[in-house]
């Protein structure tokens, strides 16, 4: 039999308004398991994790806690005390020597709390540096169920990567749920998944790619039985409308079984699809960063640095909170003079920046007028479009078209405002945390969007499954004042970090060791092959495009030699070939080290099974 959990929902509903959260939700949380809750926005994800807080009363149904159990909570908008330290906040009342000669607790202070004075009081933080000490004070005083909600919120990847190992490390919670749209952050620190849909709550085995694949699953089912039960609808129309004499000799019983599966007509789904918007047709330059310096705030970010971004390319830029991440993106938007150097821009680029702050709209404006301000009709791949048609593949349908701005949640601001972006039918995106706000189901199709867009795409995100998803190369800021490529992309980022050290004031602690009593190898199997997976997926998409390239370089030089083409030319083109053959050479090397690293990782799982 089963523990009894730590704290259960039973028959639980709760309404906000006239929108029904949580419908007769009966569900719990055990000891040891550790809990990723997923859903749209506004579906009820952090009324859930309120009560189960016990911050909000339900309307009906009943919660219990096993005795004793405390629970610790982090919610979006934290409860310290404006007029304390930082250090009172974060640690309470613990002298200074007791607390530092602890390695486990000056740990979680060298990492979330780096560049934030300890002795500053709560209200002179920043949002994110306020953030950031909300969390650091529940994970160093943790219940015995911990509740986390929107954890990674103004944390970078690095920190993001360590915040998985030590929820899951030798000092982790009794029990953790935790809402969040990181999806790497759910597959590195959750075994289980709650999805909240329709005032219902399903249970998944797994972190996130096994709850997806348990969704599809779920969703082709739902389907075969909607088409069972759309066809029986018009059988029992047909027979219902049968001529009027033949009505009378009808079972009524059929009448009644018909009439409910007409009511049972689902409602309308609230379709989400962004279309292809027109480009304008990138030429060989693009924009580019020639011996570049700036300077910040008394600090050096980049120092004399190139930086090429050509036509069609797709880079992720990492890097620590404040290493100047953003600056790079103004600069190359135009925004913002480096102090020495220049920023070249191609003749025919158009370039749209989407900023991690709201576009600040009239409040009292509405969805559609915010749409036409920019314009009343697109160019898509399939023609002209009215912006009335686009918003509502962007998910704004019936009345949501005249809602006003100020009542749209932080999710659909960023969705009008990547929709304004989009409008002006750019081909250089630049993207700075576009993920903030958005919910998973948002994300993928944003990611599908970006997946088939024609022109450049410069991405700046502390989401790493989002930048593994979209971008072909990624670039990292680690902090003396250059940007270098990674061929390794966010792995390789974080072993150079590692191996750097304190860097930028952030201390890269060790790595969490393995609870008493289990493996550390299993885990570690496990984990290098979901990461040689990503890199063979990444790897793929590169190979992809430098063999049509190549292809097409093959072409022009034949092309060329027909039509007798000056010398000049062939050796511009043969010089192109070979640095592409060149590219395409080192990036099978990659893939065939991460086809090994997946063989040697699956071998190590079967051995230890």
């Amino acid at each position: 039999m089963p523990p009894a959990p730590l704290v259960a929902l039973d028959r639980v509903s709760l309404a906000l308004g006239d929108r029904l959260l949580l419908d007769g939700v009966s569900i719990g949380v055990a000891a040891g398991e550790r809990i990723g809750v997923v859903g749209r926005n506004g579906a009820g994800k952090t009324t859930l994790l309120d009560v189960l807080a016990g911050g909000v009363v339900p309307d009906s149904g009943r919660v219990t806690r096993s005795s004793g159990v405390p629970v610790s909570a982090l919610s979006q908008r934290d409860r310290l005390d404006p007029n304390s330290s930082v250090l009172t906040a974060a640690l309470g009342d613990r002298d200074t020597h007791e607390w530092a000669a602890d390695p486990a607790t000056r740990e979680v202070v060298q990492t979330l709390l780096a560049g934030v004075g300890l002795d500053r009081t709560v209200d002179s933080l920043s949002g994110g540096e306020r953030r950031r000490a909300a969390l650091a004070a529940v994970l160093l005083h943790p219940g015995d169920v911990v509740l986390l909600d929107e954890p990674t919120n103004h944390l970078d990847v690095e920190t993001v990567a360590w915040l998985a190992g030590h929820l899951t490390g030798r000092n982790r919670p009794r029990s953790l749920v935790v809402v969040t749209h990181d999806r790497w952050f759910l597959d590195a620190a959750c075994s289980r998944t709650w999805e909240v849909h329709g005032g219902a709550v399903d249970s998944y085995d797994g972190g996130y790619a096994a709850y997806v694949l348990a969704r599809a699953e779920r969703d082709r089912q739902a389907r075969v039985s909607e088409a069972k039960r759309r066809n029986l609808v018009r059988k029992e129309l047909a027979w219902l409308r049968r001529g009027p004499p033949a009505r009378t000799s009808k079972p009524q019983f059929r009448i009644d079984a018909a009439t409910a599966l007409i009511a049972d007509e689902p409602p309308p789904r609230n379709r989400l699809a962004l279309e292809q918007l027109a480009v304008t047709r990138l030429g060989k330059d693009v924009l580019d960063l020639e011996g570049v310096t700036i300077e910040r705030g008394g600090r050096r970010l980049l120092r004399d640095v190139t930086w090429r971004v050509g036509p069609g390319d797709r880079l992720g830029l990492v890097g620590v909170n404040g290493a100047g991440k953003t600056t790079v993106l103004r600069a190359l938007a135009g925004e913002l003079i480096p102090a020495a150097g220049r920023v070249k821009r191609g003749k025919t680029v158009r370039v749209a920046h989407l900023q991690q702050d709201v576009e600040p709209l009239a409040p009292d404006l509405r969805v559609l007028a915010a749409a036409q301000q920019v314009g009343r009709v697109v160019r898509t791949a399939a023609g002209e479009q009215t912006v009335t048609s686009l918003l509502e593949r962007f998910g704004f349908t019936g009345e949501q078209l005249q809602a006003r701005v100020a009542d749209l949640s932080g999710g659909e601001r960023r969705r009008l405002q990547l929709l304004r972006l989009l409008l002006t039918e750019p081909n250089v995106l630049l993207l700075d945390e576009p993920t903030n706000d958005l919910d998973i189901d948002t994300l993928t199709v944003l990611e599908d969007y970006l997946d088939e867009w024609p022109g450049t795409i410069v991405l700046v995100t502390h989401d790493r499954y989002v930048l593994e998803r979209v971008c072909d190369t990624v670039h990292g800021m680690l902090g003396d004042g250059t940007v270098r490529m990674l061929p390794g992309g966010v792995d390789e980022y974080l072993q150079r970090r590692s191996v750097a050290g304190d860097v930028t004031g952030v201390a890269i602690g060790p790595p969490a060791e393995p609870a008493v009593g289990t493996a550390a190898e299993p885990a570690a199997s496990a984990a290098d092959r979901r990461e040689a997976g990503k890199a063979i997926s990444r790897l793929d998409r590169q190979l992809a495009k430098v063999s049509a390239r190549e292809t097409a370089l093959h072409d022009q030089l034949a092309v060329a030699g027909t039509a007798g083409a000056e010398h000049a030319r062939m050796r511009e083109l043969a010089a192109e070939l070979d640095a592409t053959v060149a590219e395409r050479t080192m990036l099978e090397e990659q893939w065939l080290a991460a086809a090994e690293a997946a063989e040697a990782a699956e071998a190590a799982e079967a051995a230890d099974g």
